[in-house]
């Protein structure tokens, strides 16, 4: 794997000039603790037994691949098939995350966890998985996110968590981070931080995308399976880029699929209304990595909105910053009336209710879907189901919307 997209990070913790680890003195030992933990056993028969029997046992993988006849004829192009990363335990893709570094901190014997949170996903897998493995688990989560996510947080403490909401800043998911990691530097020794996605310092955008394969591995069987062939193009949202990269990784050296990530338009792509950072950011340092950031001219970090709390965040993970630079991934964005629009689409022709975050992915993917040829395949991660979001859509659409 040489020459191969696959291969990367370097033995620095970069993909290409980004990635790395920007870490004050007090967290750079705690780092290389961790990369040496992880390559210790990553690739031992007893880590990754242990980690496909909880995937299976504990997270319900595979998950499903569904073709959306409906859609389709709708759509009247491309044929669209989903991952069903929604079906998964908890309800979204981040419990792969959190069951393979749960087993991982459990290796390290780490008693208490820490992690951070924006729509609240993230936050209930790591407190699902730390029930399980009974650990101690605090989480990060920003006030406004805990506003809009009410449910996910009620979720979390019913699961054993502590939830510490975060006025700081934005109170939204960088806030979270950067408390986490406050706490995680005054309690090195016993406390296992649990980032959420495939960003931050070496060697969590690897660690991540890893515990997240299997969502590309799954896929590129299933519609092997289905299709006897693989998909023209694979779309998925992009928060911080954990469900994107994971589905992703699988497919970077196959040529003719093309791969697509979708990113949150928010109501405008103006400085402070939208969370599109290959649309307005630009190379900077934040929260431990060297990657896309929003920022104002004087390089300050800038305030971002999105109708979805997990797409809310300012930078992005340092490998989508090299993938969109070398031009094998391409990196647009939906608005939020987009997103809302394709979520009660999906609802009313398939009888699946997605993330508002997927819906940003199925709201370009049907547009895209129309353009395309018939013999076509679409194939769109549908990364979590929309439960936890009824209360921002009743809101935006009215609750007789669906009469």
């Amino acid at each position: 794997m040489k020459n191969s997209l696959r291969a990367l990070p370097d033995e620095k913790g970069y993909f290409g000039e980004y990635g790395g680890r920007f870490v004050p003195d007090t967290l750079m030992q705690p780092l290389i603790d961790l990369e040496a933990a992880y390559n210790a056993i990553k690739d031992t028969d007893a880590f990754q037994n242990d980690f496909a029997e909880i995937l299976k046992e504990f997270v319900g993988r595979p998950t499903a691949l569904t073709f959306c006849a409906n859609l389709t004829a709708a759509c009247g192009g491309a044929k669209i098939w989903l991952k069903r990363e929604d079906l998964t335990h908890t309800g979204a893709h981040k419990i792969n995350n959190a069951a393979g570094q749960i087993l991982l901190a459990r290796h390290m014997g780490k008693k208490r966890i820490i992690a951070e949170t924006g729509a609240g996903q993230h936050g209930v897998a790591t407190a699902a998985a730390a029930a399980r493995m009974g650990m101690d688990c605090v989480v990060y989560m920003g006030a406004e996110d805990m506003r809009r996510q009410e449910a996910n947080v009620f979720r979390m403490r019913l699961l054993g968590a502590e939830v510490r909401g975060v006025e700081s800043g934005s109170a939204t998911l960088k806030d979270a981070v950067s408390e986490a990691m406050r706490d995680w530097v005054t309690h090195i020794d016993e406390t296992y931080y649990l980032l959420g996605s495939a960003l931050g310092p070496h060697p969590y955008p690897m660690m991540v995308r890893d515990f997240h394969r299997c969502i590309g591995q799954e896929a590129r069987q299933q519609i092997l399976e289905a299709e006897a062939c693989l998909p023209d193009e694979i779309v998925a949202c992009l928060g911080g880029g954990s469900n994107a990269i994971g589905m992703f990784h699988a497919f970077l050296d196959d040529a003719d699929v093309a791969l697509t990530a979708v990113e949150a338009g928010g109501t405008a792509i103006e400085t402070g209304h939208h969370a599109a950072r290959f649309s307005g950011g630009r190379t900077g340092i934040f929260q431990g990595m060297k990657s896309y950031v929003l920022q104002s001219g004087e390089g300050q970090i800038a305030l971002t909105d999105s109708i979805s709390a997990g797409l809310d965040y300012a930078g992005v993970g340092p490998e989508h910053a090299h993938l969109m630079e070398t031009g094998r991934v391409r990196y647009v964005y939906a608005h939020d009336d987009d997103a809302l629009a394709a979520f009660e689409t999906l609802c009313k022709t398939e009888g699946i209710l997605p993330a508002l975050e997927s819906s940003h992915a199925l709201a370009y993917a049907l547009k895209r879907a129309a353009e395309m040829e018939k013999d076509q395949i679409l194939l769109v991660n549908l990364s979590g189901r929309g439960d936890k979001d009824m209360g921002i859509v009743m809101d935006k659409i009215g609750k007789g919307a669906a009469a």
